[in-house]
């Protein structure tokens, strides 16, 4: 069963404070009618009025949490100075270049090669396209001045 419940007394809520969605809390703070309830925090607005809400929520956060820390595999450039303790630095993890990220590199530069390759034959299919059209009319306009011309030179011939 559900129910909202909602808390304006300080005290009466900080019992819900540093609490995960789900977990179950006695209710014998709430007051003497709560008294040996056990309940659960199915949800809530905090302050600024935002729900909060079980879980992750997006299918790339999920693929980012069960990842594996590569920072531990990565080559260390060594950083020694004179008079000071040796340390070492490591590229950020956005910056690792990895077979995924050569693949999708090479897949998107492959698509651009296709997508130019079609366009440049598209253009030539339609500058062909459009020089026959030219051809056209400028045929049917000479016929137009020819037959202009014929009908004021030669009246009679015409009926």
């Amino acid at each position: 069963m559900t129910k909202l419940i909602e808390l304006d007394d300080e005290h009466k809520l900080c019992m819900f404070y540093e609490k995960h969605m789900a977990t179950e809390v006695a209710a014998d703070a709430l007051g003497e009618e709560w008294k040996g309830y056990v309940v659960r925090i199915s949800g809530r607005n905090d302050k600024q009025h935002f729900p909060m809400k079980q879980g992750i929520l997006t299918h790339s956060r999920v693929h980012l949490l069960l990842k594996d820390d590569v920072r531990q595999y990565v080559v260390r450039k060594p950083l020694n100075k004179e008079g000071k303790k040796p340390r070492t630095k490591a590229p950020k993890i956005q910056h690792l270049v990895t077979p995924r990220v050569l693949q999708h590199k090479h897949q998107c530069i492959a698509l651009k090669k296709q997508q130019i390759k079609k366009n440049k034959e598209e253009a030539a299919e339609y500058a062909q396209l459009l020089a026959k059209r030219m051809k056209e009319a400028k045929e049917k306009h000479q016929k137009q001045i020819v037959k202009r011309y014929t009908r004021l030179m030669y009246p009679e011939a015409v009926i």
